[in-house]
């Protein structure tokens, strides 16, 4: 027909690099490339794979321009880093000095103003936030010396950055010489939080609303467990860590109130995005709450702005390059990683909600999905970082979701009312112990232990995740993805199937003993360390960590030698965190507290208690552990006297546990020829002497021994060993050492 032009209903063909391209958010090859600078600017060489990978995507993507992206953000996270590294050490004139310090404590560092700098303190003072004067001695602080423990010095160059100096010292044997309450805005909230509450209660509160973890870490169950390994075996820790979670309760409910107040549209979005300032402001910086703000910003000011949600992962990419260039170092942090990986889980969730069955109500869909992404995408950081899993987490999340929906914003209600907030904190009171209730309940549950990940686990995941999202987004179908995830399984289990470690383990437990003895079918635990008198559980925060890390998941035998604390006290952890064979101890005491509360922890668990005695045996996969002392038949009313000491043998190599045996006692058991000799007592100067070490004629000596006040190793025991021509392997210098055994 003349002046028409015939319409083709059918679409325009669309080649497939124009049909693929354009899909790459801009910020993810920026902060790819931020991620890799910065650990270009830390020696790292795997940094160069991460930004060629944001360049990759951006080729792939059909844009290659977006690949100078990558390059401009490797340039932007190797200059924070070395403006990061370049920052004056304000404190280190002081370093090993007695001081007195007068600042302003908020929970978990000293902020002094002159010099401006932050100190951390151990122990932590209990008194509440505010002004503080403390004394103590100033040190550097310690690298990770346990596998599976905690590394101080990284963790504290993690929680500073360009602007929020950074704590490079420990203030050691920390004393409160005086305090003053916490005012201003904080004072007021924490007052709101707390009034009318119990202390368990207030504990979770300040937990909850402040992210101040200190008060709940505090607190045990009456039955002595406590409350902070109950949230981590429940999974419900990141209820206490402030998150998107609060941040979408809080924001969620000031816009109701605002449609309430019948504002405009527009307004209502801007005015929630403008809260978010000042919450920061109370609640303070750490990796989730920043990042969580800045993602909450961005979705309120792209509604504000008309433009509807923001692509997730655009909106991801640029909240990682917000936090990473002040802040470099966040990049190591667990916060900071299992913050991002949660919520990158969570963009899966539309997908995986809509693979369930139509039937259910879209929210129970939602909430069942969120729980599962969330604990999926963090899955290889918690078992890397915690040692253990979670079991329970989908049931006991479910039932906690529920509370904190209405505990968030009555708790942020109660801190605005301050003192006033007596009148409705019986309701805030009645939701905390729900809560506390439910973490009680599940956790006690059993966990999955779990060995420290090696990069070839980080692999194996990430190759298995990868076929999972593939399936949600249908491009491969659901066998090959269950392969690949049996074939990754397979593959991280077999090597410790084939060659399973055997060695001896001496754990660095400071001024106290500690001995892991492994092989195939064998896993004999010799002393658990101990704090004499401190409140540190050398046992929780230390032996049980370590043990996790090494991958052991349950113990034949649990050895404890004597009666003192630096020996046993921690063996009550170890009772309750492991399945446990057996319990061997020397002399029945009924009168030493220690010892009763091992007894009691096995008593829990149903462990049996063996009195061993000269001659006992015990052989598994060619190593033997052959009980020397005690024969049982005359007792000391020193302890040390009456240490089990034990040999241990393997395909031809000897070494000796000897407790705290003093000289001459452990030159008249029969110890025989060594090729290891554990010195007994620490290197006390009454232990390992010179008829024991003719005897022996050891080409090593191993020393437990940490930081303390008698001596130990004393000068003469240092001198012996030296005139035995045996070297020296000391815990206080090297930390945890690993001894293989043939």
């Amino acid at each position: 027909m003349v002046g028409r032009h015939a319409v083709d209903p059918r679409p325009a063909a669309v080649s497939p690099t124009r049909a693929a391209s354009g899909r790459l958010a801009w910020p993810v090859p920026l902060a790819l490339g931020v991620m890799g600078g910065i650990l270009l600017g830390l020696g790292v060489w795997w940094g160069g794979l991460v930004v060629l990978a944001g360049a990759l995507l951006a080729v792939l993507d059909g844009r290659p321009v977006l690949a100078l992206l990558a390059l401009v953000g490797t340039g932007l996270g190797f200059g924070a880093q070395h403006l990061n590294a370049a920052q004056p050490d304000r404190m280190a004139p002081w370093v090993g000095a007695q001081v007195t310090l007068t600042g302003e404590w908020d929970g978990q560092f000293l902020r002094l103003s002159d010099p401006p700098a932050r100190v951390a303190v151990s122990p932590k003072p209990h008194v509440p936030p505010g002004q503080v004067v403390l004394s103590g001695r100033l040190v550097r602080p310690q690298e990770r010396r346990v596998p599976g423990g905690f590394d101080q010095a990284a963790w504290l160059r993690g929680q500073g950055g360009l602007f929020v100096p950074t704590p490079t010292t420990v203030l050691v044997a920390a004393r409160v010489r005086g305090s003053k309450p916490q005012g201003g805005v904080r004072g007021w909230f924490r007052r709101g939080l707390t009034v009318g509450l119990g202390q368990r209660q207030a504990a979770l509160m300040q937990a909850i609303e402040l992210g101040d973890r200190n008060d709940i870490g505090q607190e045990s169950f009456e039955d002595g467990y406590a409350v902070r390994d109950a949230f981590a075996r429940s999974g419900l820790s990141h209820l206490m860590a402030l998150s998107g979670q609060n941040v979408a309760l809080l924001t969620g409910a000031v816009l109701w109130l605002l449609v309430r107040f019948r504002v405009p549209l527009v307004w209502r979005y801007v005015l929630a995005a403008a809260f978010l300032g000042p919450y920061l402001l109370l609640v303070g910086l750490s990796p989730s709450i920043f990042r969580a703000c800045l993602m909450g910003a961005a979705v309120l000011m792209g509604y504000a702005l008309g433009r509807g949600r923001p692509d997730p992962l655009a909106v991801i990419a640029l909240a990682a390059v917000l936090c990473l260039l002040p802040f470099p170092l966040w990049l190591l942090d667990v916060g900071f990683q299992l913050s991002f990986l949660a919520v990158l889980g969570l963009t899966l969730s539309g997908r995986l909600a809509e693979r369930l069955p139509g039937r259910w109500p879209m929210w129970l869909r939602l909430a069942l999905v969120a729980t599962v992404l969330a604990e999926l995408a963090t899955l290889p950081v918690i078992a890397g970082a915690f040692g253990q899993l979670p079991l329970v987490g989908l049931p006991a999340n479910l039932l906690a979701e529920g509370l904190m929906a209405a505990l968030v914003p009555l708790g942020f209600l109660a801190g605005l009312l301050g003192p006033l907030a007596i009148a409705m904190n019986w309701l805030t009171g009645l939701l905390a112990s729900v809560l506390l209730w439910v973490v009680e309940v599940f956790g006690h549950a059993p966990v999955l232990s779990w060995g420290s990940v090696r990069p070839a686990g980080f692999v194996a995941y990430a190759v298995a995740a990868l076929a999972g999202v593939l399936w949600l987004r249908g491009r491969v179908r659901a066998p090959f993805a269950l392969g690949t995830l049996l074939a990754c399984a397979a593959l991280t289990l077999l090597p410790g199937l084939i060659h399973p470690p055997r060695e001896l383990v001496f754990i660095d437990v400071g001024q106290g003993d500690s001995t892991l003895i492994r092989a195939r079918g064998l896993n004999v635990l010799v002393d658990g360390g101990g704090s004499v008198g401190s409140d540190f559980d050398v046992g929780a925060r230390t032996v049980v960590p370590a043990l996790r890390a090494l991958g052991v998941r349950s113990l034949d035998v649990v050895v404890a030698t004597h009666a003192d604390t630096d020996h046993i006290e921690g063996l009550s952890a170890v009772l309750r965190a492991f399945p446990v064979g057996e319990l061997w101890i020397g002399q029945r005491k009924t009168d030493d507290p220690v010892l009763a509360a091992v007894f009691a922890a096995a008593g829990e668990r149903h462990v049996p208690v063996r009195e061993v005695r000269r001659g006992d045996r015990l052989g598994v996969d060619g190593v033997t552990l052959t009980v020397l002392w005690p024969t049982g038949k005359v007792w000391s009313t020193e302890d040390n006297d009456n240490s089990v000491a034990m040999t241990v043998e393997s395909r031809g190599f000897r070494t000796a546990l000897l407790g705290d045996l003093p000289d001459p006692a452990e030159a008249l058991i029969g110890v025989g020829d060594l090729d290891l000799l554990k010195a007994a007592h620490h290197g006390s100067r009454h232990s390992t002497g010179g008829a024991v070490l003719r005897e022996t004629t050891p080409h090593d000596v191993l020393i437990s021994v940490g930081r303390n006040t008698y001596g130990h190793p004393h000068p003469d025991v240092l001198a012996r060993i030296a005139e035995a021509e045996a070297k020296v392997w000391r815990t206080d210098e090297l930390g945890t050492i690993r001894w293989p055994l043939p």
